[in-house]
């Protein structure tokens, strides 16, 4: 017995939807429960649009992101929500590898087709990253990466300021929140591309924050891309 059918054997994988065995990723009964963004989403930031005829949302035509585009596999609420959340707060990493592979299985082709150079996870503050154990965007981003061959930087872009919770700040308090939060630690190769992955989009602030960041130490082009949006 290898070491994989091993660890599946003593851990077998789970729906991070409902949590029952389920080698397959998200089970059929689960899939029915969540509003996947297939069509009909803002050609910015990927959020699902009412007005099939419209391009744009109301959000992006607000406000100008930092990031080319951006695109997420589902909308923020009911079992994503809380499914996310145990992923986050409750030391259910695991259920990254399963959002890995339907990102890379929706999204891979777009990926490619840009160009990518790099895959950079939005990072956590250290203290908060000790406290919590791991950075649920890092692991997201290691699994898209062995399936679609492209590198992960995890080291390129920090946190330098513990920020406040964003879920409890207001949009214009999120975009101050963030002011100065990221920094380069590492060398940005001028014009390459590069995706930023993340857990969940609400407002943009965060990865706005780290675009610009990557923008402003040379890089070429940022693009955007959750498990989740708002």
């Amino acid at each position: 017995m290898t070491f994989q059918k091993l660890f599946d054997y003593l851990y077998p994988p789970r729906c991070p939807i409902c949590d029952r065995i389920s080698p397959g990723g998200i089970c059929t009964s689960c899939e029915e429960k969540l509003y996947r963004i297939t069509e009909s989403y803002c050609m910015i930031c990927g959020s699902p649009l009412s007005d099939e005829c419209a391009e744009i949302c109301n959000g992006c035509r607000r406000r100008r992101h930092a990031f080319v585009r951006g695109r997420s596999l589902f909308s923020y609420q009911g079992e994503i929500r809380r499914s996310l959340y145990r992923m986050k707060y409750a030391n259910r990493r695991e259920y990254a590898a399963v959002y890995g592979e339907e990102l890379a299985r929706a999204f891979g082709m777009w990926i490619l087709s840009l160009g990518i150079h790099w895959i950079v996870p939005v990072p956590l503050h250290p203290s908060r990253r000790r406290s919590r154990g791991y950075n649920q965007a890092t692991l997201l981003a290691r699994s898209l990466g062995v399936l679609l061959g492209i590198p992960v930087e995890e080291h390129l872009l920090v946190r330098v300021q513990r920020t406040s919770p964003q879920k409890k700040l207001s949009e214009q308090e999120r975009r101050a929140n963030l002011a100065q939060a990221f920094a380069i630690a590492g060398t940005v190769f001028y014009g390459e591309r590069f995706l930023i992955v993340d857990d969940i989009f609400t407002t943009g602030s965060t990865v706005d924050a780290a675009a610009n960041c990557l923008l402003e130490a040379g890089c070429g082009s940022v693009y955007v891309l959750t498990v989740a949006i708002a």
